[in-house]
């Protein structure tokens, strides 16, 4: 199930909500957490992970570089490590590109 990052007031998010937004297993956000150093959730006294709207777009981008782009761990940590702005630009690029698409489907299902 997708969070709408858009549309919600919410400042935290379960590890469990994040890991059904990108469709994998609770247990990989918690490898690339220890794996990638821009994802840094929140951790209750008890140790429960709270991640906020900033950590799931960081999660994105790590998501984008491994599971998209196909790229190898230490090639995703090396690229995050020397082109993170560049990087997150793009990726937000690619975001709002997507969404504009869907606008237009969208539109385009309204005038059929």
């Amino acid at each position: 199930m997708k969070i709408d990052l858009e549309n919600s007031d919410r400042l935290y998010y379960s590890i469990k909500e994040v890991a059904a937004h990108f469709d994998v297993n609770e247990s990989l956000l918690r490898f690339w957490e220890n794996k990638f150093s821009i994802i840094k959730p929140k951790k209750t006294e008890t140790g429960i992970r709270q991640y906020t709207k900033a950590d799931i777009d960081s999660i994105a981008l790590v998501y984008h570089l491994v599971k998209v782009k196909n790229m190898k761990l230490e090639g995703a940590r090396q690229t995050l490590k020397t082109k993170l702005d560049e990087e997150s630009r793009k990726f937000q690029i690619l975001q709002k590109l997507e969404q504009i698409k869907k606008e237009l489907e969208d539109l385009e299902r309204e005038f059929e």
